[in-house]
C-alpha cells in the first residue's frame, strides 16, 4: 500500500488546519484508516499530489461508498493492481483518467 500519513502530516502537506482534514474525511474527499502500532488515523500518501488531494478522488470515494465499500475496502480497491488498467486505480486517478475509474467503480454497485 505504501506510505501512510498521520492526519497532522496531511494538514501540513495541504496547508490547512487539522479540523479541515477531518472535514475532508467527513465529506468523503479523503478516506482514512487506523494503521501502525499506535493505531493512528492515517491517509495513504498517494492521495496527496502537488500539495492537494488528488483531483478526482472525492467522486470516486463517494461512488465506492455508495456501492457499500468501507474505507478499508475502497482503499484496497484503489491500490490493487489491475492488468486491464496497466496499473492500479489510484495511479489512473493521479494521471487524470477519472472517467475510466469512475465507470469501473459504478459497475461495482450492481
Amino acid at each position: 500500500m505504501g506510505e501512510w500519513l498521520p492526519l497532522p502530516d496531511v494538514a501540513r502537506l495541504l496547508d490547512v488546519s487539522i479540523t479541515r482534514v477531518h472535514s475532508l474525511i467527513d465529506e468523503r474527499a479523503l478516506a482514512a484508516l487506523r494503521v501502525g502500532e499506535r493505531n493512528i488515523r492515517s491517509v495513504p500518501a498517494e492521495f496527496i499530489q502537488d500539495g492537494q488531494v488528488v483531483d478526482s478522488l472525492k467522486g470516486t470515494i463517494v461512488v465506492l461508498s455508495d456501492a457499500g465499500y468501507s474505507d478499508e475496502d475502497l482503499i484496497i480497491w484503489l491500490f490493487t493492481q489491475d492488468e486491464s488498467l496497466r496499473g492500479r486505480p489510484i495511479d489512473a486517478l493521479r494521471e487524470g483518467r477519472k472517467t475510466e475509474i469512475r465507470r469501473r467503480a459504478q459497475t461495482l454497485a450492481w
